[in-house]
């Protein structure tokens, strides 16, 4: 789809964040691998451009074995140690300490509650947030359910899950429909 034809989310303007709006932000999610993919990468963003992490996702998907969080759990010193080396991720050992954390974290809430998609989407009883935005100035940073998944999370052990991030998360796993209404995604990702 050409960048110029049709109306988009005025913050997708590189190539990349065409492709990724036209793909992916803001499609419900169900996916658990994917949704632990995207809140893990999430939290890596923390002062950090989307399209930072973006352009890194190969190499975060090639370090941290295809965000397997059984793997990713086991992570002992000399693997993190390997990882802060690894040009392919953004190297910050709070954030590469916060993926083996929260793989721990997410395993647990697997057993619990049978894994991120039935607990996020309980949340919002299992239909997604449609906003009716018009402008990027209404689009909230974070919101009363971001905060109230924030904090549950945090409770549960997950590390850099704050209220912004987790609203940033909810957006791009589709369970907040944030395409500005004049987007041509917003129609078509309302009706998934």
């Amino acid at each position: 789809m050409s960048s110029t034809a049709v109306s988009r989310c005025t913050w997708s303007k590189s190539d990349l964040m065409i492709e990724y709006h036209d793909r992916e932000w803001g499609v419900p999610l169900h996916d658990d691998q994917m949704l632990f993919e995207f809140l893990l990468l999430d939290g890596a963003q923390a002062g950090l451009s989307w399209e930072t992490i973006l352009r890194k996702r190969e190499g975060y998907r090639e370090a941290f074995d295809g965000f397997d969080a059984k793997a990713i759990a086991a992570y002992g010193e000399d693997k993190i140690a390997e990882l802060l080396n690894n040009p392919g991720i953004v190297r910050n050992r709070l954030k590469v300490s916060a993926f083996v954390t929260n793989a721990q974290a997410y395993l647990t809430l697997q057993e619990e509650s049978g894994g991120l998609d039935a607990y996020l989407w309980d949340f919002v009883g299992g239909t997604p947030v449609r906003n009716a935005w018009t402008g990027d100035d209404q689009v909230p940073g974070k919101t009363e359910l971001s905060d109230n998944i924030s904090a549950d999370l945090k409770r549960r052990g997950f590390k850099f899950v704050g209220s912004t991030i987790c609203y940033a998360f909810l957006q791009a796993a589709g369970l907040v429909n944030d395409h500005l209404v004049t987007c041509f995604r917003y129609q078509e990702v309302d009706a998934l």
